[in-house]
């Protein structure tokens, strides 16, 4: 199954030490080129995140965002001070009694009070197994995405290269009516001269003309190089520098053939093979 390296994929998740969200882009490039931007507490999962992805990804560029929002502010984030608390009570009851008044603070005092609410501790190990978790997750999700979109590209190269085929047997019904003409034409010249004609030397001369124009060569390669595309396309492998390849080796064959056309339709048809090659050239650039 083919697939496409223009995708994108984003998940998330929420849990008792805040949020994690994983963004993937990935483009077209030449080789895996992968770019990331991780939070200042995660920094350390560089290496493992270029792992991962080096694993599961071929090809392209590779744009690899981590977003991490802790859990302040959310129920169960922040932990009472407990033994700074009972010291700063029993300070004030000495304070208190010194001066001869007892005065018991209300709790929303007690919490302005610095240190009395402490932030609770995130293991460390616990949020970087939690973002490799979702890391590939969101690979998963991009991987299908390439492969949706890969089998969109799959379909339209087919359809490309059944045209192409088309074009080609059109032609080669053409190819007869082709010749006739042409030998008609150039008897009609030297008619026209009245040059004395040389059966032998006007066979000679059309034979020659005939290997010119002969364009059989051209269209069995261009049906040739068709086929090994969709035999590429079946395979479970990346293939686009080999379809890139054929059709460079295509394009080459539609231009020979237009450059021995001696007929308007057969140019026209060389002019539509290239157009199509064109098109499958341009899709096959965001394959794997």
């Amino acid at each position: 199954m083919i697939k496409s390296m223009t995708a994108f994929a984003r998940e998330s998740r929420s849990d008792e030490f805040g949020e994690l969200t994983w963004e993937l882009r990935t483009v077209n490039h030449r080789y895996l080129e992968p770019h990331l931007r991780l939070p200042e507490e995660l920094r350390s999962l560089d290496v493992a995140v270029r792992t991962r992805l080096a694993a599961r990804l071929q090809r392209g560029k590779v744009d690899c965002n981590l977003r991490y929002v802790p859990a302040i502010g959310t129920v169960g984030s922040l932990r009472i001070n407990r033994p700074f608390v009972e010291q700063l009570l029993l300070a004030g009851h000495e304070i208190g009694q010194m001066i001869g008044r007892g005065v018991e603070p209300s709790p929303f005092e007690l919490l302005r009070w610095p240190g009395v609410l402490q932030e609770k501790d995130t293991d460390p190990n616990q949020l970087m197994t939690a973002a490799l978790e979702l890391l590939e997750v969101a690979i998963d999700t991009l991987l299908a995405t390439r492969e949706r979109e890969g089998a969109r590209l799959e379909v339209l190269l087919r359809d490309r290269c059944d045209r192409l085929e088309e074009s080609v047997t059109r032609v080669r019904a053409q190819m007869p009516n082709v010749l006739g003409n042409v030998r008609q034409r150039l008897a009609e010249r030297l008619a026209e001269l009245r040059a004395e004609l040389d059966p032998q030397r006007l066979e000679l001369e059309m034979s020659l003309l005939a290997a010119k124009l002969d364009v059989d060569e051209e269209m069995d390669r261009l049906e040739a190089h068709a086929a090994e595309v969709r035999e590429v396309l079946t395979r479970n492998e990346p293939v686009g520098r080999r379809l890139d390849f054929l059709m460079q080796e295509l394009n080459r064959e539609a231009n020979t053939l237009g450059s021995k056309s001696a007929d308007v339709a057969v140019t026209r048809e060389a002019v539509e093979m290239k157009v199509l090659i064109e098109q499958m050239r341009e899709q096959i650039q965001n394959l794997e």
